[in-house]
């Protein structure tokens, strides 16, 4: 068990993905222009000539630049989901999307010619159909957090980034649209409960086992320390709360050590209620540490239920999500890292 954590805590397969793609892609460009005929993804090759060996090579590496740092940035953001469901998980997605998407881009380009009159020779190259396939599980379980409004109406959350990049993605090219809506129909094929494609396409224990021997001492990266660094503010308020942020953390971490150790000594249910009292108030103007008595004690927060259903959507129980959010002052941000990590 500890094995597949640490392995699924460095995520070697998102990293293999971002890197030997992105220097492959930049070597055909710079170094290797006339080995990029054998990169292009040829439908008419594929059809006429059957060059089967094209959906390999032309749906793996980007020629375009632009596409390959688009992509690279959106794989690099999607990690989140190998570390979430494991190393085998996550190449099983891909590889069902992979798959399903190859066949959907065939299909899009005949509906295109017999619906429109448009001859698709070529499409875009790289491994986007997967990419787009990712948005799907990222639309439906990544928790929606504001962080900011613009002019008080746009609202700036977690995902915006991610949304923006896909959306300078799907128009780095004139074909590209075909390649994000058959990656995003396999995402919602794969993701299906019905249709079981999971069952079907998915990776063998033996191949991933093979894949953890060989990839992970090649991306394996040195572990997370637990110290948490203070930005630095651009005032001396901020700094102020910035450190406050920082010690209501490390009061949780030192609960949660104190948690483990209680449990292993006692067993049986954890009293979450005394070991996570909720965090305190942060905003007292004078910034000054504040001791309520017995009689000041404020009473339970009261918890969204709309934040609670966010946190069962990504897997957790109901009780679990409700402690979370009442230790962290029903901040769901908080309350999510802290699920995530323990």
């Amino acid at each position: 068990r500890g094995l597949q954590e640490s392995w699924r805590d460095k995520a070697p397969l998102s990293k293999s993905l971002l890197l030997v793609p992105s220097a492959i892609s930049i070597l055909l460009t710079l170094l290797f222009q006339h080995y990029q005929k054998f990169f292009a993804y040829n439908l008419q090759a594929i059809k006429e000539d059957f060059q089967i060996w094209r959906l390999v090579c032309g749906r793996v590496i980007c020629l375009d630049l632009k596409d390959t740092f688009c992509s690279s940035l959106l794989i690099y953001n999607f990690r989140i989901f190998e570390r979430r469901y494991g190393s085998r998980k996550f190449s099983s997605f891909l590889l069902g999307a992979w798959t399903l998407s190859a066949l959907f881009d065939l299909l899009l380009v005949e509906a295109a010619q017999y619906v429109f009159g448009i001859t698709i020779n070529s499409l875009p190259s790289g491994f986007l159909g997967p990419v787009f396939a990712l948005f799907v599980p990222f639309y439906c379980s990544i928790p929606r957090v504001q962080v900011t409004q613009v002019l008080g109406y746009f609202s700036i959350t977690n995902k915006t980034l991610v949304y923006i990049l896909g959306l300078q993605l799907l128009t780095s090219g004139s074909y590209i649209w075909i390649l994000a809506l058959s990656g995003l129909i396999s995402g919602i094929c794969y993701n299906s409960s019905i249709l079981k494609v999971h069952r079907i396409l998915c990776v063998p224990s033996w191949v991933a086992k093979i894949f953890s021997w060989t990839l992970e001492p090649i991306f394996s990266s040195a572990e997370p320390t637990n110290e948490i660094r203070v930005g630095m503010g651009a005032t001396v308020d901020i700094q102020r709360q910035q450190r406050m942020e920082l010690l209501d953390r490390q009061i949780m971490m030192s609960q949660v050590a104190q948690m483990r150790r209680q449990r292993q000594q006692q067993g049986g249910m954890i009293n979450w209620n005394r070991l996570f009292p909720p965090l305190r108030h942060r905003h007292n103007e004078n910034y000054q540490d504040h001791h309520p008595s017995d009689q000041d004690t404020p009473p339970p927060t009261e918890v969204s239920e709309e934040q609670v259903a966010r946190l069962m959507e990504m897997g957790f129980s109901r009780g679990d999500a409700l402690e979370a959010l009442r230790a962290s002052n029903n901040d769901l941000n908080v309350a999510t890292n802290f699920l995530l990590q323990h």
